[in-house]
């Protein structure tokens, strides 16, 4: 394992596991996500934590998390160390939470100062360990399509591996202690974002949201919790841990709730196609001509167009343009990977010209 404290990243775009476009339903599912929340007994928990406390919790953790055997290289970055750019790369590739990137706690308390950190498998980007996060630990391994048992496999070889040498917060009756009520018990999230323009094209989009209400299920924006479902990419997941097993969790999710979604999407789109087919059409290649003509865009802009473009691809509707390029434009016209491929720190003003000319250039060789 190896340590970066300020250093240059080394992440390449083709490495993002929630865009590699594989895996099962990954014309809807981008991504497959296990979190388990985990806190050290004999420490408080993170609201309470001194920083001494914190700074002590994150050298044990530190410790016992190099100690690991693994079969690919891990990378450490201590964020409280790492310039903006990188915490901010590092949100865009959903391997640390926006959170966890400010150093702010849930009850107001911290900041960037404050003693935290990440270990990311660097090959594969399966696996990322958030410490001091809300929790003490936040273990999660991401996979692509819908593979949340493979992603559940990960994950709970890893904590087998860290429970080894630490010891965790866990009550008997109640299970694994977390810092909040919602997490108790087995302290497992399983998430998935999905790709749903057809949904958001069709208005029944809410009908989703009350259903997955309904189900005790959080249906959130691109970056999680509190943020906006920009690219119509939204990420599904359990709300509560305490009362159900993993397995059980795991089989709703996987196996009940998602695929319905997907199915809903999936209708959604040959509805789009068979009833509206001229107008579709229009849109996905309206979308294709800014995306290859603007001199200037803005990030949400450009994130709905590349979706109605990944659409279009997905349906047969634009022919010659990979998938893996509008993938890969997912992420590359994030403010913090474009600043890192320009070489500089720019304004809003100044990106939105940059991201253009990025996606004129991408786009280049397919223009119509």
């Amino acid at each position: 394992m190896s340590a970066g404290r300020g250093g240059e990243i080394p992440f390449h775009e083709a490495n993002t596991e929630w865009l590699r476009a594989t895996g099962q339903a990954c014309d809807v599912v981008l991504s497959s996500r296990v979190r388990l929340a985990r806190n050290l007994a004999g420490f408080p928990f993170m609201p309470k934590a001194s920083r001494a406390d914190r700074r002590q919790i994150l050298d044990v953790c530190r410790r016992r998390i190099v100690e690991i055997p693994t079969q690919e290289r891990i990378v450490w970055v201590d964020l409280h160390t790492a310039s903006t750019e990188q915490r901010t790369i590092l949100v865009e590739r959903h391997l640390i939470s926006k959170q966890h990137a400010r150093g702010k706690l849930n009850s107001g308390q911290g900041g960037i100062e404050e003693p935290r950190g990440v270990a990311i498998a660097q090959q594969s980007e399966q696996l990322a360990i958030m410490v001091n996060e809300e929790d003490h630990l936040r273990i999660q391994s991401l996979r692509c399509g819908l593979s949340l048992t493979e992603a559940l496999t990960l994950a709970n070889e890893i904590d087998d591996a860290l429970e080894r040498s630490l010891d965790y917060a866990f009550d008997r009756r109640f299970g694994y202690l977390t810092a909040c009520p919602t997490n108790v018990g087995t302290g497992i999230r399983f998430s998935v974002m999905l790709h749903l323009p057809g949904l958001r094209l069709r208005n029944e989009l809410e009908k989703v949201k009350r259903a997955a209400a309904a189900m005790s299920l959080a249906v959130r924006g691109f970056y999680g919790e509190g943020s906006n479902a920009v690219g119509d990419l939204y990420q599904i997941s359990n709300q509560t841990t305490l009362g159900k097993s993993e397995q059980m969790l795991l089989h709703e999710l996987q196996n009940e709730i998602i695929p319905q979604v997907i199915e809903y999407e999936r209708a959604s789109r040959r509805m789009l196609v068979t009833r509206g087919g001229p107008v579709l059409r229009d849109r996905v290649h309206r979308a294709l001509g800014i995306l290859t003509h603007a001199r200037l865009l803005a990030a949400e802009e450009a994130m709905d167009l590349l979706s109605t473009l990944r659409l279009g691809i997905v349906l047969g509707l634009v022919e010659g343009v990979p998938e893996r390029i509008a993938h890969a434009l997912l992420l590359l016209v994030q403010p913090g990977h474009l600043q890192r491929a320009t070489g500089r720190p720019m304004d809003q003003e100044h990106r939105r010209g940059a991201r253009a000319d990025l996606v004129r250039t991408a786009l280049a060789p397919y223009r119509t």
